[in-house]
């Protein structure tokens, strides 16, 4: 069997293919590499330090290029990493699920495109960011991003001066965060990837359109929604539209009443009996098995059924309830078939975690987080050559390899003379250490106080000396 270095030197091959000009599979095979070598930082200048030594120069200039201008598809980069993946992936099980997910990067100044006030997740809290919305395929044994799409906010996406500066494509609209998640999951369909239940936090699943688009595709979901969402219960429906009077058009559209109205999703599972909730396992953690208090039930999705001609189809509302809390703490609905047993819907939906721990390596150990360009197309070349990298590492952890298997290339050695830029010993860098010569002592008695000098002499030249001085 060939060595991993060989089989990164195909892999690399292959990804080589589909970027158009030939010169430009140096370029992928350096910043790859410098990807997967040891370091703490993985953007242009310490990858090309790393990769190239000798040409430090060249190498960053060479990179620079390859990442921030030249005019390869991102997407077509993915589908290769795709191809290459998926079949080591399916070898340790199907596909379970499509989970859809953001990441926020964060982000000093207000140059980097798309980048703005907004919810980090990495941070869990409102700070200067870049988000990006992701779809990933998973199974219980591994999980790889297929695709990566900046959010670029209204104020963006309204500002002509900033889109020029970011390179931003006229055809990039603004689009919600479930609208671009839509976009990729139609997109994967088209493009045959293995279907499986699409799996998404309450960022996507408050969302009807989104959730509406998916049942379109003919996929499954299990997507998380707010506590405070309508739902009708077990048994009950809107009303049947008024009977008609005779005259005009017959109603067809549902109603409500004071008396008959939807329930939030809070107040129905707390009003379900103990006896409906029961402790289920899903994974084994780092500090043993995961578990807690689950309970399904069969509802109804009220949203804006009034303007409907036939109710929501039924649903499972899947509620979590830790022990020791007031109240349940996360809510599912799930068009999973009638039969699912409720394991079956806790271990879906909490197939998320996965993509967290991907986007963790993604951006700890990979450098996902290191770009320090501004531009669209940079942004986007850089995340997809990651995400190549890691596509790597997962077919080679699915063949024999342990879960937190990574290769080590040998990088070469660098010479003595080399300094980074900016650093004390480069010359032209600043020097916070520079030599000095100590002000002399005043010359006066150790009693006395040094006399007082003025910072301008007591007589200044007249002016017209002074334009005689200027002028000669």
């Amino acid at each position: 069997m060939a060595g991993w270095e060989e089989r990164f030197g195909a892999y690399v091959d292959l990804l080589g293919a589909v970027l158009g000009h030939a010169d430009r599979r140096a370029p992928l095979r350096a910043y790859t590499t410098g990807l997967l070598l040891p370091g703490e930082r993985k953007s242009i200048e310490p990858m090309a330090a790393r990769v190239e030594p000798f040409r430090v120069g060249a190498a960053h200039q060479s990179l620079h290029h390859f990442v921030a201008k030249a005019a390869w598809d991102d997407d077509a980069l993915l589908a290769a990493v795709r191809g290459y993946a998926l079949p080591a992936l399916e070898g340790r099980g199907p596909v379970r699920a499509w989970i859809v997910d953001d990441t926020g990067l964060p982000k000093k100044g207000k140059l980097s495109v798309g980048v703005a006030r907004q919810y980090c997740g990495q941070l869990g809290k409102q700070e200067n960011c870049q988000v990006a919305v992701t779809l990933s395929v998973a199974n219980e044994h591994a999980s790889l991003p297929i695709a990566y799409r900046l959010y670029l906010p209204e104020g963006w996406a309204a500002d002509p001066a900033r889109r020029a500066m970011a390179g931003v494509p006229e055809e990039v609209a603004f689009a919600t965060k479930p609208a671009i998640a839509l976009a990729q999951i139609r997109q994967a369909v088209a493009d045959g990837v293995p279907p499986g239940v699409v799996v998404t936090d309450a960022g996507y699943g408050n969302d009807t359109d989104f959730r509406d688009g998916i049942t379109a595709l003919d996929l499954p979901y299990v997507a998380g929604i707010q506590g405070s969402t309508s739902l009708w219960p077990p048994g009950a429906a809107p009303l049947p539209a008024k009977p008609w009077s005779g005259r005009g058009r017959p109603p067809k559209l549902l109603r409500r009443d004071a008396e008959h109205q939807p329930l939030a999703a809070t107040k129905l599972a707390m009003a379900l009996p103990p006896e409906a909730w029961r402790r289920v396992s899903w994974r084994e953690g780092t500090a043993g098995t995961l578990s807690s208090r689950f309970a399904a039930l069969r509802v109804r999705p009220a949203h804006r059924d009034t303007e409907r001609a036939e109710p929501r189809a039924k649903e499972w509302l899947l509620v979590e309830w830790p022990e020791g809390e007031k109240e349940p703490t996360k809510y599912w609905l799930s068009t999973l078939p009638e039969t699912a047993t409720l394991e079956d819907l806790v271990a879906t939906a909490k197939l998320r975690w996965r993509i967290e721990r991907d986007f963790e390596e993604l951006k700890q150990e990979l450098g996902l987080r290191h770009f320090e360009g501004r531009g669209w197309r940079g942004f986007h070349h850089h995340a997809a050559l990651c995400i190549a990298a890691y596509g790597f590492l997962v077919v080679e952890r699915c063949r024999f390899s342990p879960p937190g298997w990574r290769p080590r290339p040998q990088a070469p050695e660098r010479p003595p003379s080399y300094r980074p830029r900016g650093s004390a010993g480069q010359t032209g860098a600043a020097q916070p250490r520079f030599h000095r010569d100590l002000a002399p002592a005043p010359r006066c008695r150790a009693h006395e106080q040094p006399a007082a000098m003025p910072r301008l002499p007591p007589v200044l030249p007249s002016s017209a000396k002074l334009r005689e001085f200027v002028t000669q």
